[in-house]
């Protein structure tokens, strides 16, 4: 009786997946329990719905809760387990004949309460073998933690590397037309330069290409790293207590080593190449423009927030960036339906900054700034170090290095288009094409701004 009894227990304490005794052991919604790892490792790859390891029932969610009398239970067991071990005569004090009950941190030895009361170890860091036993499991399970959450982030940078590799295609062969058909505009005899242009970007834009495949490769290296890294961390949290204590000191510095070395997404940058005569060819068309027309946002209610959150967690959840300060939105004092216009902006130090022209309902409708429908703007938002450059309607992310110091904008009403030119470098930044628009638009420019003069006009 005592027997099947003790069976029955046993197999409760049993994960379904590894067959082992459970390890932090969680229940998943049909009411099955299992160790977090194996579900970890047993959903990984699976696409909603998941099914239950044991009895199937599919699920739309990978959800989970941790058992909290199920890890008692286990923890209770695990421990009687290690003092059955350490009662046997191999584990008795040869000088006091006692069971060895208390665990020197110093030297991770066991010794019995006459011994660690000697003079030898008195000056150590004792505690009960029990509890050294739960320090220990903890800090496995938090390694553990810690260790899957950069198997799943480098997975993501897996597939964001991925992703802008073809990304950097698509952007390669539309520049290469937007500068051809500039050329052809403005320069139709100037062929040889224009060939040295597109041959000079095909060259850095191949091996921007050749780094990212690199770059890709070493993160699924990476990836193997990890996986092994945490099977043999999953593979020692299910040992008895007693190999627990011998030490685990040398992987841990091995896993915490492995996360320090995480490889980072690329975020590439074409060069901005000069157009002979660009700036020039704009000029004798240049235009005062006023931004009488000003109201102050705050950062979590405009363009850029919206902006940022596309550019660098496209496909994370939103998480507010605690900028300071305030955005301010200008627009000028006329609209524009026929002729060509040319402006530039200053843009100073500004950290945040978009210009280019929109419609009067998009300026009208103020609370709805994060909504770029109707307006046709280059956009720069920073986080952290980086830089990002996009264009609205539709939002569209550039690669191109990021013009300092001012920013030249022509606008064509005969055939509705609209050119962002970088003024320092006489390059092209973007150009909407023709047919874009065929309504009256107005000059707008915001930027982010804590404190001092608005002058945005050259």
């Amino acid at each position: 009786m005592e027997s099947d009894l003790s069976q029955a227990f046993q197999k409760e304490l049993t994960c379904f997946i590894c067959l082992s005794c459970l390890t932090d052991p969680v229940t998943i919604t049909c009411g099955p329990s299992f160790c977090r790892a194996c579900l970890h490792l047993s959903w990984e790859d699976t696409q909603l719905p998941v099914q239950c390891p044991m009895c199937r029932e599919p699920s739309q969610k990978k959800g989970w809760r941790t058992n909290i009398v199920l890890k008692k239970v286990v923890s209770i067991v695990r421990q009687a387990s290690l003092m059955k071990d350490l009662s046997s005569e191999e584990h008795k004090c040869v000088t006091h004949k006692d069971i060895k009950r208390i665990f020197c941190a110093e030297n991770r030895i066991f010794l019995c309460q006459l011994c660690s009361n000697s003079h030898e170890h008195r000056g150590d860091r004792h505690c009960p073998i029990e509890a050294a036993a739960e320090d220990q499991m903890e800090r496995i399970l938090k390694q553990m933690a810690s260790l899957w959450e950069k198997i799943q982030e480098n997975q993501e940078n897996i597939e964001a590397e991925n992703r802008m590799t073809t990304l950097w295609m698509d952007y390669l062969t539309l520049r290469e037309e937007m500068i051809r058909t500039e050329y052809r505009k403005l320069h139709p005899l100037l062929c040889e330069e224009e060939e040295k242009h597109i041959e000079s970007m095909r060259n850095e834009g191949q091996c921007v290409l050749e780094k990212l495949r690199t770059s890709e490769a070493m993160m699924i290296q990476k990836s193997k790293e990890l996986r092994e890294m945490y099977q043999e961390l999953m593979a020692m949290s299910q040992e008895p207590y007693v190999v627990l204590l011998q030490g685990l000191d040398d992987i841990f510095r091995r896993s915490e080593s492995m996360q320090l070395s995480m490889i980072h997404t690329m975020k590439p940058k074409l060069q901005a190449l000069p157009i002979t005569g660009l700036t020039e060819s704009y000029n004798h068309l240049q235009v005062p423009i006023f931004f009488d027309n000003v109201t102050m946002l705050h950062y979590k209610m405009n363009l850029f927030h919206a902006m940022r959150r596309l550019s660098f967690r496209p496909h994370h959840k939103d998480k507010s960036v605690g900028y300071a300060g305030f955005y301010f939105a200008s627009w000028g004092s006329q609209s524009f339906i026929s002729g060509k216009y040319y402006w530039e902006i200053k843009l100073k130090d500004s950290w945040d900054w978009a210009v280019g022209v929109c419609k009067d309902s998009w300026l009208r409708n103020r609370n709805q700034l994060i909504e770029p429908e109707g307006a046709f703007l280059l956009v720069c938002v920073k986080e952290d170090n980086d830089y990002s450059l996009l264009t609205t309607c539709p939002v569209f992310q550039h690669y191109i290095e990021k013009p300092l110091g001012r920013v030249g904008v022509f606008l064509d009403c005969e055939d509705g288009s609209l050119s962002f030119v970088n003024v320092a470098k006489s390059s092209l930044i973007y150009r909407y094409p023709p047919g874009t628009f065929n309504y009256p638009v107005w000059p707008f420019f915001s930027r982010g701004h804590m404190w001092g003069t608005w002058n945005p006009v050259l």
